[in-house]
């Protein structure tokens, strides 16, 4: 199980990419219009200027279960500890375990 820690600092991001999702957006499409170099620099200030945990790319997907931020389906929303797991007790539909 993961630290209570991390996992809520994972949700604050999620609030913050969320809350500035719209803004970041705007500004990338005004950025791509926009023809000068000036205007081009400001716009990027004020990119830089949002919150750094705002950004999507400093999200991590976590296990629903155990909090675990690596080896995670993203179907299921899994790790693979818990994965294999719950498949071998049949409680994901669809999945079958190959044996060789």
């Amino acid at each position: 199980m993961a630290k209570k820690s991390l996992i809520e600092r994972e949700k604050k991001r999620q609030r913050l990419e969320r809350k500035y999702r719209v803004i970041r957006d705007f500004l990338r499409k005004k950025k791509k219009k926009v023809l000068s170099l000036d205007e081009k620099r400001d716009i990027q200030r004020q990119l830089q200027a949002l919150p750094r945990n705002s950004a999507p790319t400093r999200l991590h997907q976590r296990c629903f279960l155990t909090g675990r931020p690596r080896g995670n389906y993203r179907d299921f929303f899994l790790c693979r500890h818990v994965f294999r797991k719950k498949a071998h007790a049949c409680l994901l539909p669809g999945i079958t375990k190959s044996s060789w």
